[in-house]
């Protein structure tokens, strides 16, 4: 029976876990806020787009990266749109599907914002840790995304210069 529950040391780590995952996301939402008026949610999407050499992604591939499904994707695209920072237009290669791209306005907000953002981060995650914490950090979160996607489809490349 002793094995149905988490262990002291497990439910100690479980219940960080959720605090951290409820508190960190809280702290950027209201860093990007105050700094831009928009959601932590809004930011990625503009940030993924970003990344992109040509600064658009097709929509399937945009909400796999942002981490939304295809309908919240579309509602935070459409919000985005409305502010002028993001348009849609039908997938050139193909004609099928749309592509989500960045315009001026939404790649000056990203120049403007991710510094501030990129110091939330910084403070909210890596500033309680020592070098040694983040890097075992890391590795244990590298390990449940092996564990939970073993064929690496849910894996977004890291792109240098980013968060």
């Amino acid at each position: 029976m002793a094995d149905r529950w988490l262990d002291d040391e497990q439910q100690r780590t479980w219940r960080a876990w959720l605090t951290a995952s409820e508190l960190v996301p809280r702290a950027l939402d209201a860093q990007l806020q105050r700094d831009a008026g928009i959601s932590h949610a809004a930011y990625v999407v503009l940030a993924m787009l970003s990344e992109s050499p040509t600064r658009s992604r097709r929509m399937s591939d945009l909400a796999r990266r942002a981490n939304q499904s295809q309908s919240r994707l579309s509602h935070t695209v459409a919000r985005l749109e409305d502010r002028g920072w993001v348009r849609r237009e039908r997938a050139a290669e193909d004609g099928r599907g749309n592509v989500a791209v960045l315009t001026d306005a939404g790649w000056d907000v990203v120049v403007a914002v991710a510094p501030g953002h990129v110091d939330a981060v910084r403070e909210a995650v890596f500033g309680p840790l020592t070098a040694e914490q983040t890097r075992v950090l890391g590795d244990a979160l590298q390990a449940i995304a092996e564990k939970l996607d073993p064929d690496h489809s849910q894996r977004v490349e890291h792109a240098p210069g980013t968060d």
